[in-house]
């Protein structure tokens, strides 16, 4: 697919999108890089677009620059985003009361603190991305060390086998203490997702090196 072709489909799949405003969006494209500008209203927004363009056929990597400007009286004082931020985590997240702390400065959220799955982990991102007045999110949460890991190359490996998305045999594991390296070939960005999120649902890792290539 040329570069052209590529830009006007990333620039029809905004538009298409009900939750982004488009409008303020510049997309160019080089060798099926792709390179988001402009602005957008939301945090929220913002990661949608980033989403959005991964997901498409031909995107060989993403180059970020979007900017959040909040509506003319949309802020809301750190205070408040961080009391907000604390609720919706209580509401919505299963995670012990004091295992993740907020840190809210000029709008932009930092997640601190231990749980002990990356779905937790990643949960407690998407409840607090929407909230109004936050320009961005910054997750430094950690996974607790777990003692009762059992061949974790061996379990991931087993999941890309049942997961008729991907080709297991172009994705290579390797393990080296609680960290997991990912290599090998994928056609498809949602593949690369789907190996990482495969790796990080084995009890013990603590980190994922995605190293897989876009054939």
């Amino acid at each position: 697919m040329s570069d052209l072709n590529l830009r006007k489909n990333i620039l029809e799949e905004l538009e298409f999108q009900p939750e982004i405003d488009a409008a303020n969006i510049g997309v160019t494209v080089e060798d099926g890089v792709v390179t988001l500008s402009g602005h957008v209203k939301s945090y929220a927004q913002k990661v949608s677009a980033e989403r959005a363009v991964k997901r498409m056929k031909g995107v060989r990597a993403v180059a970020e620059e979007l900017q959040v400007r909040l509506d003319r009286n949309a802020g809301t004082a750190d205070d408040t985003i961080a009391a907000r931020a604390l609720k919706i985590i209580h509401w919505s997240c299963d995670i012990p009361e004091g295992d993740v702390k907020i840190i809210v400065q000029s709008g932009r959220i930092t997640l601190e603190g231990e749980v002990d799955w990356q779905y937790q982990k990643e949960t407690v991102e998407r409840s607090v991305r929407k909230l109004s007045g936050v320009t961005g999110v910054s997750n430094c949460i950690t996974l607790r060390p777990r003692l009762d890991v059992f061949d974790i190359q061996q379990r991931i490996e087993a999941a890309l086998k049942r997961n008729a998305e991907v080709d297991a045999q172009d994705i290579h594991v390797k393990v080296e203490g609680d960290v997991v390296r990912l290599e090998g070939r994928v056609h498809l960005w949602r593949e690369r997702q789907i190996a990482e999120r495969a790796a990080w649902s084995v009890p013990g890792v603590g980190r994922v090196e995605d190293h897989l290539l876009l054939a």
